[in-house]
């Protein structure tokens, strides 16, 4: 199967490259690929972009089911920014209609971090994530990141690395107050002499 997706891949790769990319004969070959993007548990995010390129040039060619597999997979790729990328490829009239809307919903929940919301909603929704090889796999890492993040104060950079907070660079002085008697010390102090 891994071959037969790398071969896709390189397919689509091609089909890509120039002026091909803007053709709507593609789209059929692109929708495919998407289809084993969500089966496989495989994803190309310039693919994917480029089926939401055609579908803005050709709005009668719209799919409400692979713009969704788009969407979805795109969260299995947070904290990386391209569910926010797709979701601005979709018309306004078709970020309205049932699936997407709640996809958009859940993708929201996740960007905010509201992890119980999300998987109540999601919960409530399993028909969306029906076909989406390794989905709740793959958010689950996200959020579990998420929530280490938030308990010990690590931060992530521009270029996505995490920054961990280690103790070495938190540490507080401390007044160490000892109260000796000067009888205590008086013995130590004329064994020296």
């Amino acid at each position: 199967m891994a071959s037969s997706i790398e071969q896709m891949r390189a397919n689509v790769g091609k089909l890509l490259r120039g002026i091909d990319r803007y053709n709507p004969e593609n789209l059929a070959t692109l929708e495919r690929y998407v289809e084993t993007q969500a089966r496989e548990n495989a994803y190309d995010l310039e693919a994917n972009l480029a089926v939401l390129k055609l579908y803005q040039f050709n709005p009668a060619y719209f799919q409400t089911h692979v713009t969704s597999q788009i969407l979805l997979k795109a969260l299995t790729n947070l904290p990386h920014t391209d569910f926010t990328l797709c979701k601005c490829m979709i018309d306004q009239t078709h970020q309205e209609e049932r699936p997407i809307r709640q996809i958009l919903y859940l993708g929201n929940l996740l960007e905010t971090c509201h992890f119980q919301s999300f998987w109540t909603s999601l919960e409530e929704n399993r028909e969306l994530i029906d076909g989406i090889t390794g989905f709740e796999d793959s958010v689950r890492k996200y959020t579990q990141v998420k929530v280490w993040m938030n308990k010990y104060g690590w931060t992530e950079n521009e270029d996505g690395q995490i920054f961990i907070y280690n103790q070495e660079e938190s540490v507080k002085p401390k007044n160490i107050v000892e109260k000796i008697d000067f009888e205590s010390v008086s013995s130590i102090m004329a064994t020296s002499q």
